[in-house]
């Protein structure tokens, strides 16, 4: 490891000592977005019916991939979304053009993953729907 970084990592207050510790500031991390935040609650919700459904539906292997993809992006899309809303908030309490623009941004990020995911349950889930309405009609 280079000297100039060694030196930074030694001097970094922020660092975790060890493996388990920082897993603990990450369960942290997740415990205070599921308490502070109503949307990753609302998303999490909606994962767990699309799971249900899943179970429901039988849906292949290929299928899990895809939604578990698009579940996890969501998340972690939520979670940076209020990583960075949080950070602006902490940096300027007034009004900042650059500041509206983050928090906008981020914001769409999450409702950019939020469409690609109902679009992705819409693919895997439409045949499903399918063959179920066609058999439990007909």
């Amino acid at each position: 490891m280079p000297l100039l970084l060694r030196k930074y990592m030694k001097n970094n207050h922020f660092k975790a000592e060890s493996f388990f510790k920082s897993q603990g500031y990450a369960r942290n991390g997740i415990k205070l977005i599921f308490r502070n935040e109503r949307n990753f609650r609302i998303d999490i919700f909606i994962a767990v019916l699309v799971i249900i459904a899943g179970f429901l539906f039988k849906i292949s292997h290929y299928d899990w991939i895809a939604l578990s993809l698009v579940i996890s992006m969501v998340f972690m899309s939520e979670v940076i979304n209020s990583a960075i809303e949080a950070l602006c908030d902490t940096v300027s309490q007034d009004f900042k053009i650059n500041i509206k623009y983050a928090k906008d941004v981020s914001a769409g990020a999450v409702l950019v993953s939020a469409f690609v995911s109902v679009v992705t349950g819409l693919i895997v889930f439409l045949p499903y729907l399918i063959d179920f309405a066609k058999n439990f009609l007909l």
